[in-house]
């Protein structure tokens, strides 16, 4: 047994509307993780969704698996709505990488696999992305190794597809395959 399996390690399909934290200390009301499980004391994300993405969260109570799991050599896959009809000369240029701004820098994202979906069955979220009179939409599956703050919102906004629907589908070998939004199920030792 591995000092990784002494702890306690959790998946989950993280709904929309929910902050990846526990604690919130602004004055404006949040929903939190642990309200929608009993997690032991200690438990932290590994990695964040923001508030307004949803799929797949590592929780764990052993700090050096975040670390192991948030390194460049861990593939994380993303199913992404876009505003727009993204053609393959889009999805080439996100394969390339492309350039985005990290807290006022510019900076060139690594190559990626990406790849057009037509149209996942994904249950409708808490709140709704929007209607068709708003013109049409498509979805890309992009996968990538790194993970700069809003990076996946960021490289579809400079293809010209702002992201509408984020939802983390991979990390690793583990996807959110059979687990209902907002479930979370305990696992002895993550699949990566």
């Amino acid at each position: 047994m591995s000092e990784l399996d002494t702890y306690r390690h959790f998946t989950m399909h993280k709904p929309y509307g929910y902050m990846t934290q526990f604690v919130y200390n602004n004055k404006r009301k949040k929903k939190l993780l642990g309200e929608l499980y009993e997690f032991p004391e200690g438990t932290m994300a590994i990695g964040r969704l923001d508030e307004h993405s949803e799929g797949l969260l590592f929780l764990t109570t052993n700090g050096k698996a975040s670390a192991l799991v948030r390194g460049r050599k861990i593939e994380k896959e993303y199913h992404v709505q876009v505003d727009g009809i993204i053609t393959q000369t889009d999805i080439d240029r996100l394969k390339k990488g492309v350039e985005i701004g990290i807290n006022g820098v510019k900076y060139q994202t690594l190559p990626c696999e990406a790849s057009l979906l037509s149209n996942p069955d994904y249950p409708e979220r808490s709140r709704r992305v929007r209607d068709d009179r708003h013109g049409p939409t498509s979805w890309v599956s992009i996968t990538i190794k790194e993970g700069k703050f809003r990076q996946v919102r960021k490289m579809t906004a400079a293809v010209g597809f702002p992201t509408l629907r984020l939802i983390r589908y991979r990390i690793g070998e583990t996807t959110i395959e059979g687990l209902l939004s907002g479930e979370v199920k305990e696992v002895e030792q993550f699949t990566l």
